[in-house]
């Protein structure tokens, strides 16, 4: 398992809990009062810093390398039954940028969302969930087609940010996420967008125009990094923390400036300590709101949906 610099105390005690264990197999003492007051405590401590985290530790958290990413939430809830479809019919196929459909408690829903690797030979193959346009012009191909059959959209968001290479800019990344977001406006079937890791920039909002945006209690969601923040503002990766507490970009933060449309809980420590229960939370938030959006005539949606994205941040008229 592991642990991040704040976790320190519950590091400690998990070192002291493996010890106890290894103890009591070993038969040569009853250890089971012991173990059990180590899980209380450890429990304990995990709720007591996970309470108070700052900005820069929910940034930190929604980072950790032991967490779900997007596959694994579709696999979850479509019960392995899910078909990926590849390629945006010019380029390629981008591999930092997943979809396909999948049959969730027996109802079609089109899955897409940005995925970094499991391991570091596939954090490589997926650039780390950075999509270049063609993940986008893909991610597009693939609403259209739930479009013309009526099949609802989940996105899945996790990313630091749209592929920054060269050969990305010359196809087009800026028209690709720009076409995205004037397309993703008129879908005629409900979208959900929900933040399961980072949100960061266009690369976010590129699959994050949804009637419902939701995000995860541990994700953070802004138009630049803490540490890209940093270097403009500061000329440095040291103000990374103060970036992050100025920048609001917690799900708290984001609630609270009526950004997004619900917090989603995740089990004490994060959503890497229990995957079972935050696939469970997640599942249950998206076919909530799926089943509320469908009764909703498509018209109706659009004009919502146009309306919540057109009424964010301060204008003046003139």
């Amino acid at each position: 398992m592991t642990f991040l610099d704040f976790e320190q105390p519950v590091a400690e005690l998990f070192e002291q809990l493996e010890k106890a264990r290894q103890l009591a197999e070993a038969g040569k003492v009853d250890m089971a009062s012991a173990i059990k007051e180590l899980e209380i405590k450890i429990d304990q401590t995990r709720k007591e810093i996970y309470n108070n985290l700052s900005p820069w530790q929910r940034v930190q958290v929604s980072r950790h390398p032991d967490r779900p990413y997007t596959l694994a939430y579709i696999q979850y809830m479509t019960d392995g039954n899910f078909m990926e479809f590849h390629g945006d019919r010019t380029v390629g196929d981008d591999k930092a940028m997943i979809g396909g459909l999948g049959c969730v408690d027996g109802k079609s829903i089109m899955f897409i969302g940005q995925q970094k690797g499991a391991n570091t030979k596939m954090r490589q193959l997926r650039r780390f969930g950075m999509p270049n346009p063609e993940g986008y012009r893909k991610a597009m191909r693939l609403m259209k087609l739930a479009e013309k059959f009526g099949v609802p959209i989940v996105t899945f968001i996790d990313t630091p940010g749209a592929y920054p290479g060269l050969e990305a800019e010359e196809r087009g990344q800026g028209e690709a996420i720009a076409r995205n977001l004037y397309e993703m406006t008129k879908l005629r079937v409900p979208v959900v967008c929900v933040i399961i890791g980072e949100g960061a920039s266009g690369g976010a909002l590129g699959i994050g125009i949804g009637d419902k945006v939701l995000m995860l209690e541990n994700t953070w969601y802004s138009v630049i990094s803490p540490e890209s923040c940093s270097s403009i503002l500061w000329r440095s990766w040291e103000f990374k923390e103060t970036a992050s507490n100025v920048l609001k970009l917690t799900a708290g933060d984001m609630m609270k400036n009526k950004l997004i449309d619900g917090v989603i809980p995740e089990p004490v420590g994060g959503a890497h300590t229990n995957y079972n229960e935050v696939f469970k939370t997640v599942k249950t938030e998206i076919l909530k709101h799926v089943a509320k959006l469908s009764k909703i005539k498509p018209e109706k949606r659009i004009e919502n949906r146009i309306d919540k994205f057109s009424g964010m941040g301060a204008f003046i008229e003139e």
